[in-house]
């Protein structure tokens, strides 16, 4: 197995320029799985904290770089949707949020809303002791006394530190959702019709927008919190700091 990844060959999702350097950092072994994008990417590429690998270490040794509530040291370690990147010295909160194309962004949140991340249900199974285990997207599992009022494609709301479940958005016409895939990736709306298509074919769904509507299919919709929403607020009070920042990425060899 190849321990370098080219910039040409990069999922999509990652946020990186294509034709500045050949290579990147290659992603760890973690959540997400392939859709998972390095933290030095964040770092170096869309932040422009540090500018090479020895200083991201350097950086995440000093253990005030959290995601999801919990201090890491290792810059290939992946971060993907819906993750909260918090630098507490800085006293900076970030969401993993999906844009336009499916590439991820980073999107400036309170640190109050730091304190806990989203979830999609993406499986649920029975286990021994007569609880209910309910694995998300980001391959997390959280187990329930009792899960008759939880279903595949729900969202939770977990807290960072006790991984306890805070809230539950089920999926369902009138739900808020944002596209994550496809090309109304990033968009927000309010799910209008959930169309079962009879056989193999995917299922479809109808969102109501403030600027109109679209149809996507059902995996590429994730149910959301009405606090998204406020996200644009403080990512539009942050674009000054953003600006700062510098877009150009080193070569990791």
């Amino acid at each position: 197995m190849t321990r370098h990844q080219k910039r040409l060959s990069a999922p999509n999702a990652w946020p990186v320029e294509r034709k500045t350097e050949t290579f990147t950092v290659k992603a760890g072994a973690g959540p997400h799985g392939e859709a998972g994008v390095p933290l030095l990417v964040l770092l170096r590429d869309v932040l422009g904290y540090v500018d090479s690998k020895k200083e991201a270490r350097y950086a995440l040794n000093e253990g005030s770089v959290l995601v999801n509530g919990d201090a890491v040291s290792d810059e290939q370690r992946p971060v993907g949707m819906f993750d909260i990147l918090a630098f507490t010295e800085r006293e900076e909160y970030y969401r993993v949020f999906p844009e336009e194309g499916g590439r991820l962004a980073l999107t400036p949140i309170d640190g109050d809303a730091a304190d806990s991340r989203l979830g999609k249900i993406v499986r649920k199974q029975d286990v021994s002791g007569g609880d209910t285990q309910l694995t998300l997207h980001d391959g997390a599992n959280v187990r329930v006394e009792d899960g008759s009022d939880y279903s595949t494609k729900d969202s939770l709301v977990v807290d960072n530190e006790t991984k306890e479940i805070v809230a539950h958005f089920p999926y369902e016409e009138g739900a808020l959702v944002t596209a994550v895939d496809g090309s109304h990736s990033g968009e927000i709306g309010t799910i209008d019709e959930i169309t079962v298509t009879a056989g193999s074919g995917d299922n479809t769904v109808s969102v109501d927008t403030d600027d109109g509507s679209f149809e996507t299919i059902e995996a590429y919709v994730v149910v959301i919190d009405e606090k998204f929403v406020g996200d644009d607020d403080a990512a539009d009070e942050a674009d000054a700091d953003a600006d700062e920042a510098s877009d150009d990425g080193g070569d990791d060899e």
